[in-house]
């Protein structure tokens, strides 16, 4: 079959398959559907496609982040399936190894869509359409209409029978057409217009390749170059460096000058880091105890400030420092200790705030956000891990974010796999003793910790006093829209809810 037809069946009927699967819907098994149509739609425009192995591991992240949208059905979990799908394709399409530059190549594919459909469909010439047959057409079956119209209105009074006929293929047309108005509606065909840019950026590969000709620039490894003075003298690290350190940074002493003012940067910055990480040590990690004047909020929020301030001016530091011919320098071994010390105790920062998450949820329970920050202090981690290896192993800034990506990535897939609302909420409830149940927290979570609030019904309502009448308002609700969704929005988490009311008092149609 020619490939533009192919591409023609695959992209419409995508669209028209999304409007099937996601009108009134939520995502669920429709998911599922809508995966193997890209995944098969690669397959066949872009036969090469599934054989570089990063494609294939993006393959198995969005088949394990499917697997916890029909699973669990959180945000978390669809927010996993959709960066996954789009950098799949990207990297099915393109030729990439940083995630970065594939999700720019996306970009780039879903904003050129409707030039890159009309471009392959180009070959498909409707003949122009002629004024003057049709009129002709016009003239020759007018007075035979007219005629049809008058013999068909006498027939009709004349003959019970062809009236009772005409009455019945008068109410079929009537039913035809509201239900075209109903499955044409305006909501439908916005769907079905959705559908199909979204199937084209998925499966229509565009033109443009900026970013693949960027990152084709771009390598892992860093090497020693030799800049001409006067290029060097125009770059923005050597206005800073010259402005600051005056004539230290021009001459053949430059590079010297350069690493006995990071040396003298960094054993500062060390050492201001130290007093805090001894206090934190002394204070927060043997000697903690809670007092009125310091609320655990507060510790944790400006933990957090101070890493994102210090990981910030760190990043940015070592990457000034480390940018090119520094790094090949002979003596820069003690710049290079400072750098390792200055990671070290970033990452002592890093366990001090992660205490103060512990100290917070100990006191006032789980929440979203509480986990939130523990997640962003694993990426801190991987960060001054992998700049670690940059400086040790003299990477490319390119090489930090390529990695700092796929580990993003693999973070938000994994987290995935985890019910958060159903964790908070089972935590929570269990150290109602310890930790004072915020009620209209867990009213506010997903449907999945409704059998959870019902099983403690009798204890938390001694919390709230309109606690029954907002459980049964979320309950109905849930209700009733279990009641307007079909099998495509199928997933675990409701439908075991659902069985619960099902065995209980309220029965809810699958």
């Amino acid at each position: 079959m020619n490939s533009n037809v192919t591409k023609l069946i695959l992209v419409i009927g995508g669209a028209f398959l999304f409007n099937y699967l996601f009108s009134n819907e939520q995502m669920g098994v429709n998911s599922t559907i809508y995966s193997l149509l890209v995944v098969v739609g690669i397959r066949v425009l872009h036969r090469q496609a599934l054989k570089g192995a990063t494609t294939r591991w993006l393959l198995a992240a969005h088949l394990f982040s499917l697997a916890m949208v029909v699973l669990h059905n959180t945000g978390l979990s669809k927010m996993a399936y959709s960066v996954t799908l789009a950098l799949f394709a990207a990297f099915a399409l393109h030729v990439h190894r940083s995630a970065w530059f594939a999700a720019g190549s996306f970009l780039t594919n879903a904003l050129c869509m409707p030039a890159s459909f009309a471009e392959n469909f180009a070959p498909f010439r409707v003949r122009p359409f002629r004024i003057k047959s049709f009129s002709r057409l016009f003239r020759f079956a007018l007075f035979p209409l007219m005629l049809l119209i008058v013999f068909f209105e006498l027939y009709s009074a004349a003959n019970d029978a062809f009236r009772q006929l005409r009455n019945a293929l008068g109410r079929q047309l009537q039913l035809f057409y509201i239900s075209f108005f109903e499955v044409f509606s305006i909501r439908h065909f916005q769907f079905l217009l959705l559908g199909w840019f979204i199937t084209g950026a998925l499966l229509l590969k565009s033109n443009v390749a900026w970013f693949i000709k960027k990152e084709g620039l771009c390598t892992d490894e860093l090497k020693r170059r030799k800049v001409l003075w006067g290029d060097r003298a125009h770059t923005p690290f050597y206005q800073l460096m010259s402005t600051v350190m005056g004539r230290f940074a021009q001459g053949m002493m430059a590079l010297k000058n350069e690493n006995v003012a990071g040396i003298i940067t960094l054993i500062l910055l060390n050492a201001m880091l130290l007093v805090v990480n001894l206090l934190d040590i002394n204070h927060l990690w043997f000697n903690f105890e809670y007092t009125s004047e310091e609320p655990a909020y507060r510790m944790v929020h400006e933990g957090t400030e101070l890493l994102i301030a210090s990981i910030v001016l760190a990043m940015a530091l070592l990457l000034f420092f480390f940018r090119g011919n520094l790094n090949f320098y002979r003596g820069n071994k003690w710049l290079r200790y400072g750098a390792f010390a200055w990671i070290a105790q970033n990452i002592v920062l890093v366990i001090s705030v992660a205490i103060r998450d512990y100290y917070y949820i100990a006191r006032h329970g789980l929440a979203h956000k509480r986990i939130g920050v523990l997640l962003f202090l694993l990426m801190v981690v991987i960060g001054l891990v992998t700049v670690y290896i940059k400086i040790l192993r003299k990477k490319t800034r390119y090489y930090l974010f390529r990695v700092n990506g796929f580990a993003c990535i693999i973070v938000l897939v994994l987290a995935s796999g985890v019910h958060w609302d159903e964790l908070i909420a089972r935590y929570n409830i269990q150290r109602k003793e310890m930790v004072l149940p915020d009620i209209p927290f867990l009213l506010q979570m997903s449907d999945k910790v409704l059998p959870l609030l019902e099983a403690h019904r009798d204890v938390l309502k001694t919390y709230q006093a309109d606690y029954q009448e907002q459980l049964n308002k979320k309950k109905a609700a849930f209700i009733k829209r279990q009641q307007q969704l079909s099998w495509l929005s199928w997933n675990y988490a409701d439908a075991s809810t659902a069985a619960y009311y099902s065995q209980h008092e309220n029965p809810v149609k699958q």
